[in-house]
């Protein structure tokens, strides 16, 4: 079984820069996808960042390459979406996944995530 446990959102301004971690909680950490997404009100959950514990091997949207970075902390169990530039746009429930995958190409789509945690608010101000 596998737990997650998202933190880290809030208010920030346009601008701004935030860190989320997602607190992971299974076992063979070495074997999942770890992935971050987002869904703003009245739109669908979308994919933001995605990193493969085992190598490290990252992926990211067109919407936030350049400006988020996604990495994991073997050590604490955690990962970690810094993300930085916020727009308004930005604003969204932040949630962390995980896939439990053996080969092929770092998960994206958010059908092929099995475990979600409860998310967290990231609000933007203008």
């Amino acid at each position: 079984q596998v737990q997650l446990v998202e933190s880290g959102g809030g208010l920030v301004q346009a601008g701004g820069s935030l860190r989320l971690s997602c607190a992971v909680s299974a076992r063979t950490l070495s074997m999942y996808d770890m992935g971050w997404f987002r869904q703003a009100p009245g739109k669908e959950r979308e994919f933001v960042a995605a990193i493969r514990w085992s190598s490290g091997s990252t992926v990211y949207a067109d919407s936030v390459k350049g400006r988020g970075t996604i990495s994991r902390d073997n050590a604490a169990n955690t990962v970690y979406l810094q993300m930085s530039s916020l727009k308004p746009e930005d604003t969204a429930v932040y949630y962390c996944a995980a896939d439990h995958v053996a080969f092929g190409s770092i998960s994206r789509p958010t059908w092929k995530y099995a475990y979600w945690g409860q998310g967290t608010q990231v609000t933007v101000s203008s």
